[in-house]
Order: C-alpha cells, then sequence, then structure tokens
C-alpha cells in the first residue's frame, strides 16, 4: 500500500510539473513543485536541474521530512529545504510550488507586493500578495535556501497573515511561492498569481499620471474571496 501511495505522489507530482510548463509558467529548469504526505512521512519533488520534456514520473525524487534522500537516482530539487521550511510552518498545505515567471518576478525584483487591484485577484487572494524582506549576506551565505524559507513565515507572521487566505508570496529578488491542499491547487494558485501579477503591472502603467492606482474596495474583496472560500461560499457545483 506505501508502495502505491508513493507511485501516485509521484505521478501527481510529474503532471504538476509538466503542468508549470504547459501553462508558461517555466522556461528551461527554473521550477519546481513538490508534495508532502505527512503520515507517511515523506516529500515527492522534481530534480534538479532537468528539463520537463525529458523527466518522467519515476525521476521524482522521494525523500523524508528532513529533506534526506529515500529513493531516486537524481538529486531533488536545490530548493528543497524552502520547501520543508514551509511544509513545517504550514501544517494544512500538502503541495509547494516555485517559479520564476516573469510577470511575478517583475515585482520580486522591484521589492513590492502585489496590490489587490480587481476581482480576479480577490478570487484566490484575501489581500496583497507579499513580497519578503531581501536575505542578509549572512543568510545567504550560510544556508540559502533554508532561509529562503524562513523569510517567508517571517513575513506572513509579522504581517499575521494566513497561508491559506493568501497561497503564495514573492520573495524579494527572487520569485514566487504558491501552495495549496494538492499539486493541482498548488499549480492553480502559482498561475493566478502570475496572472494578477501582469494584471497589477497593467493597472499601474494605465494610471501612469496618477501617484498610486486605487485598491479594490474591502467589500468587492471580500465579496469574491467569499464566494469561493468559507463556510458560506456558493461558487462552483454542490458537492
Amino acid at each position: 500500500m506505501t508502495n502505491d501511495v508513493i507511485k501516485k505522489m509521484k505521478e501527481d507530482v510529474y503532471k504538476a510539473n509538466v503542468a508549470l510548463s504547459k501553462h508558461g509558467l517555466v522556461k528551461l529548469t527554473w521550477g519546481n513543485v513538490s508534495q508532502i504526505n505527512r503520515k507517511l512521512g515523506v516529500v515527492v519533488i522534481k530534480p534538479s536541474g532537468v528539463a520537463y520534456n525529458m523527466m518522467t514520473a519515476q525521476d521524482m525524487v522521494v525523500t523524508d521530512l528532513q529533506g534526506n534522500k529515500i529513493s531516486g537516482t537524481l538529486n531533488p530539487s536545490s530548493d528543497l529545504s524552502t520547501h520543508i521550511i514551509l511544509y513545517q510552518a504550514f501544517k494544512e498545505i500538502k503541495s509547494v510550488v516555485h517559479t520564476h515567471s516573469k510577470w511575478a518576478v517583475s515585482w520580486a525584483q522591484a521589492g513590492r507586493s502585489i496590490p489587490a487591484y480587481g476581482t480576479t485577484h480577490a478570487d484566490a487572494f484575501y489581500g496583497s500578495i507579499p513580497c519578503t524582506r531581501e536575505l542578509t549576506k549572512q543568510e545567504i551565505e550560510s544556508a540559502y535556501e533554508i532561509e529562503t524559507g524562513n523569510v517567508i513565515i517571517e513575513t506572513f507572521r509579522e504581517n499575521q497573515l494566513d497561508p491559506h487566505a493568501i497561497p503564495g508570496v514573492i520573495v524579494k529578488g527572487h520569485g514566487p511561492f504558491t501552495w495549496g491542499e494538492d499539486s493541482k491547487k498548488a499549480v492553480e494558485n502559482s498561475l493566478i498569481l502570475e496572472e494578477v501579477a501582469e494584471m497589477a503591472m497593467h493597472t499601474e502603467a494605465a494610471y501612469f499620471t496618477r501617484q498610486e492606482a486605487p485598491n479594490l474596495s474591502q467589500y468587492l474583496l471580500e465579496k469574491h474571496y467569499l464566494r469561493k472560500h468559507g463556510e458560506n461560499a456558493y461558487y462552483g457545483q454542490s458537492q
């Protein structure tokens, strides 16, 4: 049974990684998806530096919850430690995605959070998508991937943000991370983040004569978010 579960995880993670390429969220090998099974104590993640059109489900790497490789002939993604930090802090999430999608990276390079300018944003993110502070030289040199995870957690804790209501972040100078209850949802959140990042950029360009574009009203933000999330959600088909 355990082998069947891990085989299914590897298939899901493989398909999720391929979906990143299909949706145009990654180029070359710039991205990764992982999935966790807390009961089994394993993480499955894309192998490091392997092209999306060359890898198979069998190439996905299995590690324990400390990042030690359990099975697989290839090395896990170099971002594995960041994923593990997020799994440790955000207990309900089951999948993490990282990309270098260009619109989200543009905000990361500017060191700016992505404002909630419209309902497309509000459908998935209950407020601005935060941008972390820049990592220090010491943090980068000591444990770069671990500290990348730590600065994400720091950003959410200091700003009292709910990782379930805001399932994504951009790391200053680096790029976006998203998460979800499964790999499909985590990839979807990555796609939405990229779309609203582009929309926000165009919104600010359209308001170039003004100092700042107006934020979406709180009541419209709440309407669009809460119609899809929470006990009174009504969007989609009843289960």
